[in-house]
């Protein structure tokens, strides 16, 4: 494989990774006009960084050309603003054909979610990723990484035959069991991204971390932004005083297994004006008595 400069894609990967939720219309199709607006907003605000097809997005629920579809408006809207990285995943052909298509849209990169199987080997995690990546070998690739069974050996192996997997989005919340993980795989060869956002940045930040992800940014992208320049500056009082206006918020959305991740963003949006509380199942609408805890929550933000 070609060595090819990932420098910009890199460093747009060290920030807020926000993923964009998929808003639906009362007949549940796309809601492309909320789309490009919470898109527009997300722009506007500094985010420089979006995943389409993120699981804040409700990827396991959308349809290929629904996927494809949210792909392309997400490029169109950055219009080069912003660093476009595609959630991509399921089996292999399907995830080469959305890296691709990813490609052909004008992403930079792709985030592989974690394999959905049951029987996921060490060696299969990483045939999976290296013949995603080799399909691909201009965009940056992004392992999103759920599962504790992983080597941080097999990730370096990834990383030898592929240049193009460039970071990794760690969504396990063990931070002594991040940092040792990332120094296992190579702490400098990949970007280090808290997979698990605002409410674990600061700890994985103070032992490597160096961006988040981010579903809150759909709300309320300054308080995310806000965080990551005191995480930047090394100023951890500073952000945990931030961290404690958002943890009622992120510890709603993951309760009882992360059930709510969505529902409790959604909610929040709803409540703005923005985008309807539709979800699809598995995901469910938050309950009547929930819903005005949320609007309360977000009521004493800068939004």
């Amino acid at each position: 494989m070609t060595t090819r400069d990932f420098s910009a894609q890199r460093a747009a990967l060290a920030g807020v990774v926000a993923i964009p939720v998929t808003p639906f219309t009362a007949v549940d199709t796309l809601d492309t006009t909320a789309y490009r607006t919470l898109v527009t907003r997300l722009l506007a605000a500094g985010v420089r960084t979006l995943t389409p097809n993120g699981n804040t997005g409700e990827f396991h629920a959308l349809s290929p050309e629904e996927r494809h579809i949210i792909t392309e408006l997400t490029v169109t809207e950055a219009g080069g603003r912003a660093a476009v990285l595609a959630g991509v995943g399921l089996d292999p052909a399907t995830a080469i054909a959305s890296a691709e298509h990813a490609r052909s849209a004008g992403a930079q990169m792709v985030m592989v979610h974690q394999p959905a199987h049951p029987y996921v080997s060490q060696g299969g995690w990483v045939d999976y990723h290296r013949a995603i990546a080799e399909a691909v070998p201009e965009l940056g690739v992004v392992p999103y990484l759920r599962d504790l069974r992983l080597d941080g050996q097999r990730l370096a192996e990834l990383g030898e035959l592929c240049p193009n997997v460039i970071g990794v989005k760690y969504a396990a919340p063990d931070a002594a069991r991040f940092a040792a993980f990332a120094r296992d795989a190579g702490l400098d060869r990949f970007v280090w991204i808290a997979g698990l956002a605002e409410l674990y940045a600061p700890s994985y930040f103070a032992v490597g971390a160096t961006g988040f992800t981010s579903g809150l940014a759909n709300v309320a992208p300054a308080l995310s932004l806000e965080l990551l320049a005191r995480l930047r500056a090394g100023d951890q009082r500073a952000a945990m005083k931030i961290w404690e206006r958002i943890r009622p918020f992120e510890e709603l959305r993951a309760a009882h297994g992360s059930a709510d991740n969505v529902a409790v963003v959604k909610e929040a949006l709803a409540a703005l004006g923005l985008c309807r509380r539709d979800l699809r199942a598995p995901s469910s609408q938050l309950p009547y008595h929930q819903r005005e805890l949320v609007s309360t929550l977000i009521a004493g933000w800068t939004l």
